[in-house]
């Protein structure tokens, strides 16, 4: 049964919206997590402001294990906490909580990369001023790392929405249930294509500004 013109577009309306609402939930909840976690992984580490061995291995371990597991199986695995804190294991709205536990380990790897750019001679210059470990780090490293930090948020949250994207496999919403319920389930190719290439725009729309904003903000 071929879909009206006007089903169509509504369709795509809706789910562009839930895939933009999966995205920016989850890209904010996975800094809510993930930056704390990247900064403290660059603090502690041998070459850091405040090295700690042990707590920056037990960190790496984690997020490293985070990271080597693949989304599908993460997102599987995760299903129950999702489903204790939405009620329910389907749809945009618990998708959301499973993409922030499947991306705050990518993003406090982001970070920390982040972190660990920045100029060794300014650390050294705040040391020598007696600033404290917190003024050194909301102070110094954060601000200049912030383009970097922005950078790393566009790219953090493209990946996002691929996730999301994928999601759609597992009970999810957006663009990416739309391909494969349509292209695949349904063999109903045009939707599949549409909803793809909306996807591919929405990526590169967000990339563009994320790199605009980055570029704006370096005062370097």
């Amino acid at each position: 049964m071929q879909m009206s013109q006007e089903v169509f577009i509504r369709l795509m309306l809706t789910e562009t919206g839930r895939t933009l609402f999966m995205t920016v939930f989850a890209t904010l909840g996975a800094y809510l997590l993930g930056l704390p976690l990247g900064i403290l992984l660059s603090v502690t580490d041998k070459d850091g402001i405040k090295p700690m061995w042990m707590l920056n291995r037990l960190m790496g371990i984690t997020v490293n294990i985070m990271r080597a597991m693949p989304f599908l199986i993460l997102a599987v695995v995760v299903i129950p906490i999702s489903r204790f804190i939405m009620g329910t294991s389907l749809g945009y709205q618990a998708m959301s909580v499973t993409l922030v536990i499947a991306a705050f380990a990518f993003v406090a790897r982001m970070v920390e990369n982040s972190i660990k750019e920045v100029d060794k001679g300014v650390i050294e210059a705040a040391h020598s001023m007696g600033a404290s470990t917190f003024q050194i780090i909301y102070k110094v490293l954060i601000p200049e790392a912030m383009p970097s930090l922005v950078l790393g948020a566009a790219i953090s949250s493209t990946t996002i929405m691929g996730y999301s994207a994928m999601a759609g496999i597992l009970g999810g919403d957006g663009l990416g249930a739309v391909a494969i319920s349509y292209g695949y389930y349904r063999q109903q190719r045009g939707i599949m294509w549409a909803a793809v290439g909306l996807l591919i725009m929405l990526v590169i729309i967000w990339q563009f500004f994320g790199n605009l904003i980055a570029r704006k903000i370096d005062k370097r």
